[in-house]
C-alpha cells in the first residue's frame, strides 16, 4: 500500500522531531493539533488567554499522552493582543500553528470592535513575532466566510465576494496582511480557509456555540433543536482530523506551496435537515434515543445559505486527503459527545 503524503511526513516528523507553536492551544482545534503533535513525539510551545479555550481541554489531552510526551508541552498563558507574549512564545520555535481568533459570525455582529482586536491586530502581533524570530513555516486559520456573497459552487480560492459579516472581513485581512509580508519581507505563509469543522472538544455551550455539538447537546438532554431558516441551508461539514492534517501538511510544506491559501474541506455540501438526521441516528447508534421534531425559526443574520469547497488546490500541492467524509465523521466524534455532554 502506498503511503500518503500525511503518513510520509508523521514519519519523518517522529525521525526528526520539531518545535511547534500553537495560538489557542486550549481551544478545540489548538488541542486537537497538540493531542496529534504530542503522540508523534513532537515539543509543541502553547499560547493561550482562555477567552475561549478551557483548561479542561488541556487536561484531557494529558490524559490521552504518556507522561514523557506531555513533558515535551510548555504552556503560556498570554494573549495575542501583546507583542511581548507573541515574541516570547515565538522563540526557538520552528513551526507556527496560529489558530486563536475570536470566532463567531453572530459574535462578530454583536461585538465587532473585539473582533478586530483579536483577530487583526492579534495576528499582526503573531506575523511580526514569527517573520522576527526567523520560524520556519507560519500556518494559519482563516477561513470559509471570507468567499462573502460570491454565489458560485463550489468555492474556488481566487473567487470571492464581498464580506457579510465583520469576522469574515478580518479574516479576509488576514490573507492580506499575509500576502504583504511575503512581498515586504519574503516571510512565507500558508492560510487554510476551515469549512465548517466539527470533532471532539468543541464546546456546545454559549450564545456561539457551532451546530453540530450544540444540536448533539440537546439532543443528549432531550431539549428543543432549533434549525435556522427552512433546513435547506447547506454546509461543507468536515471533521477535525482533517483540518489537524491539513495544519501539518502546510506546515512542512516546500516553499513552492507557501504564499498561498487552500481550502480544508471534504467537498461535499450536506443540508442542515440532513445533518438533523444524522445526528439522531448516531445518537440512537450510541444508545440515545431523540424522537423531538426540529424547531424551524427565522434565517440567521450573516449566514451563507450555501457553502462547498472545491479541495482539488490542496489535495495537488500538499497531498491532502480528507479521511473522513461528514457520516464518517460523526461516527468517529459521537461517543465522545455522548461521554462528554450527557
Amino acid at each position: 500500500m502506498i503511503a500518503t503524503a500525511y503518513e510520509k511526513v508523521k514519519a519523518a516528523l517522529v525521525d526528526e522531531p520539531k518545535t511547534w507553536l500553537i495560538t489557542g492551544v486550549a481551544g478545540f482545534i489548538g488541542s486537537n493539533l497538540l493531542e496529534t503533535l504530542l503522540i508523534l513525539n513532537q515539543k509543541v510551545v502553547g499560547l493561550d488567554n482562555f477567552a475561549t479555550g478551557f483548561q479542561h481541554n488541556l487536561d484531557e489531552v494529558q490524559s490521552l499522552v504518556s507522561e514523557e510526551q506531555w513533558a515535551r508541552f510548555s504552556f503560556m498563558e498570554g494573549d495575542i493582543r501583546q507583542l511581548g507574549d507573541c515574541e516570547k512564545a515565538c522563540q526557538s520555535v520552528d513551526y507556527v500553528l496560529h489558530q486563536a481568533a475570536l470566532g463567531s459570525v453572530p459574535r462578530s455582529i454583536a461585538d465587532p470592535i473585539n473582533t478586530n482586536d483579536t483577530n487583526i491586530s492579534g495576528y499582526l502581533n503573531m506575523l511580526v513575532a514569527a517573520r522576527d524570530a526567523k520560524v520556519a513555516s507560519f500556518t494559519y486559520a482563516a477561513s470559509s466566510s471570507t468567499y462573502g456573497d460570491h454565489p458560485a459552487l463550489p468555492k474556488v480560492e481566487d473567487a470571492i465576494g464581498k464580506p457579510l459579516s465583520p469576522y469574515a472581513v478580518t479574516k479576509y485581512v488576514n490573507e492580506l496582511y499575509a500576502e504583504v509580508f511575503t512581498r515586504t519581507y519574503g516571510f512565507k505563509t500558508i492560510g487554510l480557509r476551515y469549512f465548517n469543522i466539527f470533532g471532539k472538544r468543541q464546546t456546545p455551550d454559549g450564545a456561539y456555540a457551532a451546530v453540530i455539538p450544540k444540536w448533539t447537546a440537546a439532543m443528549i438532554q432531550g431539549d428543543d433543536v432549533y434549525i435556522n431558516g427552512d433546513g435547506d441551508t447547506s454546509r461543507d461539514f468536515n471533521f477535525i482530523e482533517n483540518a489537524v492534517q491539513a495544519n501539518i501538511l502546510a506546515a512542512t510544506a516546500n516553499d513552492d506551496a507557501k504564499n498561498e491559501v487552500y481550502n480544508v474541506a471534504v467537498g461535499g455540501r450536506t443540508t442542515l435537515n440532513t445533518l438533523f438526521t444524522a445526528l439522531q441516528e448516531q445518537l440512537a447508534a450510541n444508545g440515545v434515543s431523540y424522537s423531538q421534531e426540529a424547531v424551524y425559526r427565522d434565517f440567521r443574520e450573516g449566514d451563507v445559505r450555501h457553502s462547498q469547497a472545491d479541495i482539488s488546490k490542496i489535495q495537488n500541492a500538499l497531498g491532502y486527503v480528507p479521511h473522513f467524509d461528514i457520516v464518517q465523521g460523526i461516527e468517529k466524534a459521537m461517543p465522545w459527545y455522548v461521554g462528554s455532554l450527557a
